[in-house]
């Protein structure tokens, strides 16, 4: 590019004209450059603070959400077990911790209830099997201590099948089946469990088929016994189940058990009269201890690149790009906060702090595994419920609820945090105003150089046409004298 004094000298030594077009462009780069420059650098360091802080708030969701999802797994928390499944299972219900364990049990009976079976179908063409004709008219269902409920049959469902149906429709609790095999066909009645639950068929109306002999009243069956003309025939006997739990007899109506032992589900799968199975609950000891070491070195990863990004440094090109900056001091406060924080208001241990977590002076963490090992020893469930309670509560957050108020308070609307990242987007607007005004600015500023120097150079070609004149005349008068 032509400097301004090459332009100047060049146009009074040579006379070759001005070079208007290249001096108003260096007159126009040398004003903006300085100001371009000083928004540009803000700019970027605008920028590349917008991106740290986008950063920080995305690391501790990432942090946060990998906490949640690995506590939530199945191996991270106490489970009940049975030492032989094969007569009792358990599980936890939600809503709490099995409280009471461990605890003996012993299965002296099952549940089980009414089965009845009608006689084979002789009366009528096997080759019908289920389609084969009842009879019409209406039967009374009755279970336990329960309202009766009405069983119609008529020409649109006389068959066994419509028979079963209008039963399983009735909501009673009487389960029917039609069976058909090599015998015949038969139909097939099971009741609810347990002992109040046995069931009666009583006969309202029947008329018997003229043609097959089909009979509805057949099908009848009383609680006390067999009714006259029916060909019903119990299998099974409904009988509560029978435990002994931890010595105590208890009769249930069903073969599972959900308020034996509180938040827990027993399952009796068969009957073993002398025999004691043991319930209790085992804690995911290894798997809270590798939970530990993991999360004090994903805290101490993120504390380390916060701390990064806040670094003083000896000079600006040194210095973290967040140095001073408030909301991630406010987020490392809160972080730090987290090892004496109270997880739980009961038990032996309710800080991390109590499980041998300190903090060091860059704001890492460190563990003594020795410490805690020695309190999983002496407390596995306290540990278990402290950092991953069966049940959340205002007072018993666990670790993953204790992450996620650290970062709901450093993410919440109107806070440190939120307050920065307005500002930097509000900066990074009026930035960019500034350069389009330093645009405007510049390009009046060159339309005013064109305009003088355009103005400089009429006048400086008059002048140099004058000179070439007088130059002409002086030539002309010297030659004459001569």
């Amino acid at each position: 590019m032509t400097s301004v004094s090459s332009s100047i000298l060049t146009a009074l030594g040579a006379g070759s004209g001005i070079d208007t077009s290249s001096l108003v462009s260096s007159l126009v780069s040398a004003a903006r450059e300085p100001k371009q420059n000083a928004i540009t650098s803000r700019q970027s360091l605008n920028s590349a603070r917008i991106s740290a802080l986008a950063s920080a708030s995305s690391s501790l969701d990432t942090f946060a959400d990998a906490l949640n999802s690995l506590l939530a797994g199945t191996g991270y928390s106490g489970t009940p077990a049975s030492n032989d499944t094969s007569i009792v299972a358990v599980s936890a219900l939600p809503g709490g911790t099995p409280t009471g364990l461990p605890a003996q049990i012993e299965v002296q009976q099952l549940a089980s209830a009414r089965t009845l079976v009608s006689a084979v179908n002789a009366n009528q063409d096997a080759s019908q099997g289920a389609a084969a004709t009842v009879g019409v008219g209406e039967l009374s269902l009755k279970v336990g201590s329960g309202n009766a409920v009405s069983i119609k049959i008529d020409a649109t469902n006389n068959s066994y099948t419509g028979l079963a149906a209008a039963i399983n429709n009735a909501g009673a609790g009487v389960t029917a089946t039609v069976v058909t095999d090599s015998q015949g066909t038969r139909l097939m009645l099971k009741g609810p469990t347990g002992a109040a639950n046995d069931f009666s068929l009583t006969t309202v109306s029947s008329t018997t088929d003229a043609t097959t002999g089909a009979d509805l009243s057949r099908f009848a069956w009383s609680s006390a016994g067999p009714v006259s003309g029916s060909t019903m025939s119990s299998a099974g006997q409904p009988k509560d189940a029978i435990i002994l739990l931890d010595g105590v007899e208890q009769h249930y109506a069903a073969n599972t058990i959900d308020t034996a032992i509180p938040n827990l589900r027993i399952d009796l799968n068969k009957a073993a009269p002398g025999t004691s199975v043991t319930l209790a609950t085992t804690e995911p000891t290894t798997s809270m201890r590798d939970l530990m070491v993991e999360f004090v070195d994903a805290y101490n990863t993120l504390m380390k690149a916060l701390n990064t990004a806040t670094a003083t440094g000896t000079d600006a090109s040194t210095a973290g790009v967040l140095n001073g900056e408030a909301s991630i001091r406010d987020m490392k406060r809160q972080l730090s906060q987290m090892v004496s924080a109270q997880l739980t208001a009961t038990g032996p241990y309710k800080t991390l702090n109590d499980l041998g977590v300190s903090t060091n002076r860059d704001g890492t963490l460190s563990l003594d595994t020795a410490a805690l090992d020695k309190v999983m020893a002496a407390d596995p469930k306290a540990i278990t419920q402290m950092l991953n309670p069966s049940v959340k509560t205002a007072t018993n957050i666990g670790l993953a609820g204790l992450m996620d108020k650290v970062r709901d308070n450093s993410q919440k609307d109107g806070g440190p945090l939120a307050a920065s990242q307005a500002r930097y987007k509000a900066l990074a607007s009026n930035l960019s105003d500034q350069l389009d005004k330093l645009d405007t600015q510049m390009a009046d500023y060159q339309t005013q150089l064109t305009k003088v120097y355009s103005v400089m150079e009429n006048r400086l070609s008059a002048f140099k046409a004058t000179q070439s004149y007088l130059t002409q005349q002086v030539a002309m008068w010297t030659k004459s004298n001569d």
